[in-house]
């Protein structure tokens, strides 16, 4: 350990020592330190706003009452600000307003405990708005002192891990998690306003499907069976359509993949996932299209948003390229004109790609789009015609049994949603999930089992219908300017703890 490190810790530990003697003398002073009620009259912001035409240097006769926590003390406490989640109103404490029985407690009082105070609200000659303390309140007394006010958290790994100093002290990461709220109920609002019924459907699945990916395992123990997170809803929204209960049904809820962490990636990450029927995929890129602009105008006022060095246009519509096209004009491999799994992979070996032996020719296409293309789709764009190879639920292009009608929505690079012509012939779906399943054993996934409850709703027969899929986490991050998932989940994902 660091000389400074060891003057840290030595610091941390005096402070907290004097916190907790000042909570004794507090409790002796007078009594409950932690109040289970207070009522204020008026949030800071409210406050602002209804005094906002208040003239410089103007006492008012007006009563109100405040809580916050103490972000800043100057002059032995006689100002301080506190802040609610609104944002801040200065105090001001002094003899010629403030009891003596409040005025004493300044001296217990630190930056990061939670006080109420009711007074008169005032401007001073400053412009700053103020209440004249008549009364101060204590309501938690803090144990540990506040990140340095200016700096805030700079250590990324506390931040994540220590979600609530990272809001508390950083004005960004408060406004990005206000405005997630923000974009998850525009979410709720749109799709219902579409006339979609909002559903929910279990997390706890026997049987894993709906997507690849490796689950996260665990056990029930009184139905004496393992069970698994799910990693998409999909087959029981399907199961809810078949049923009758709604032409348009949608889903907002935590999808749990047992995979890799990234910029990215989380495992527990949030979806909306919705099937609407007697619609096509089509229908759906212009449903994504129009909730994408308004969701931007939400948060924004314009659908232009700005990442990182990038001004990103919302407004549709977006561009659209079928995938063959797109690897075919990135690289002049012409994947429409092979007709065998081994012509693919040759032209693919020949224009300097590795691939497996194995591979087949919507695979090796699949791929080269990824390597090629993908990372060139900065403003929103369509990428359709997906490989049936890669798309096991999704309907077959007419006249090129090869590609199916799906298509992935890309900005920034990124693939922020998913969407299918979904496939209703049982038949043909049974048989995709049976050769799915093989593929899947041969990867070793054991555990992977058939859907027959799923596959048995097919059979009552499906409407035809469009399905989507949105990763929120990903599309809040490009409207909120978030330069990783972490910096829009609450609280991620992080390694235990070590010391």
């Amino acid at each position: 350990m660091t000389n400074e490190t060891k003057t840290e810790a030595t610091l941390s530990s005096d402070a907290a020592e004097v916190r907790a003697q000042k909570l004794a003398i507090l409790r002796d002073k007078i009594g409950d330190v932690y109040p289970a009620h207070f009522h204020r009259t008026i949030t800071n912001a409210d406050l602002a706003e209804t005094y906002k035409d208040l003239a410089d240097d103007t006492e008012t006769t007006d009563i109100v009452t405040v809580a916050g926590r103490v972000y800043s003390s100057r002059n032995s406490g006689m100002f301080m600000d506190i802040h609610d989640a609104s944002g801040k109103i200065q105090i001001f404490s002094h003899k010629d307003v403030t009891p003596e029985a409040s005025r004493e407690l300044l001296g217990l009082i630190d930056i990061g405990d939670i006080i109420g105070v009711t007074g008169a609200v005032r401007r001073t000659k400053r412009g700053e708005l103020s209440i004249n303390a008549h009364e101060i309140i204590m309501l938690t007394k803090s144990l540990l002192p506040m990140p340095e006010k200016w700096h805030g958290v700079s250590d990324i790994e506390i931040r994540y891990r220590k979600r609530h100093l990272d809001i508390m002290t950083n004005e960004e990461s408060k406004l990005r998690f206000q405005q997630r709220s923000k974009i998850v109920s525009g979410i709720r609002r749109f799709m219902e306003n579409d006339g979609f019924m909002e559903v929910e459907t279990p997390m706890l699945h026997s049987v894993y499907g709906g997507a690849t990916a490796d689950p996260f395992k665990t056990h029930h123990n009184t139905l004496k069976q393992d069970m698994y997170l799910r990693i998409a809803p999909e087959l029981f929204l399907k199961r809810t359509l078949v049923s009758g209960l709604t032409d348009k049904v949608f889903e907002i809820n935590r999808n749990f993949r047992n995979e890799g962490v990234s910029t990215r990636h989380n495992p527990e990450f949030t979806m909306m996932e919705c099937y609407w029927a007697y619609a096509d995929y089509e229908d759906i890129m212009d449903l994504v299209e129009r909730m994408f602009a308004e969701l931007a105008v939400a948060i924004h006022g314009s659908t232009d948003v700005t990442y990182a060095d990038k001004t990103i246009s919302f407004a549709g519509p977006f561009k659209r390229v079928p995938m063959p096209d797109a690897v075919k004009e990135a690289t002049g491999i012409d994947f429409l004109a092979m007709k065998t799994d081994e012509e693919a992979r040759t032209a693919a070996k020949a224009a300097g790609f590795e691939v497996e032996k194995d591979w087949t020719w919507g695979e090796c296409l699949a791929f080269i789009f990824e390597e090629k293309v993908e990372g060139t789709l900065i403003q929103p764009s369509h990428v359709t015609h997906f490989p049936k190879d890669i798309s096991p639920f999704a309907k077959e292009v007419p006249g090129e049994p090869r590609l199916v009608e799906r298509f992935e929505t890309y900005c920034n690079a990124w693939e922020v949603g998913n969407a299918f012509s979904e496939l209703n012939d049982p038949v043909e779906q049974r048989a995709r999930m049976v050769e799915q399943l093989a593929q899947a054993h041969g990867r070793g996934e054991k555990a992977k089992q058939l859907d027959d409850e799923f596959l048995d709703a097919i059979d009552q027969g499906m409407p035809p219908a469009g399905g989507l899929g949105i990763g929120v986490d990903r599309l809040i991050m490009l409207l909120t300017n978030a330069p990783s998932i972490r910096d829009v989940i609450l609280f991620p994902a992080r390694r235990g703890k070590v010391d």
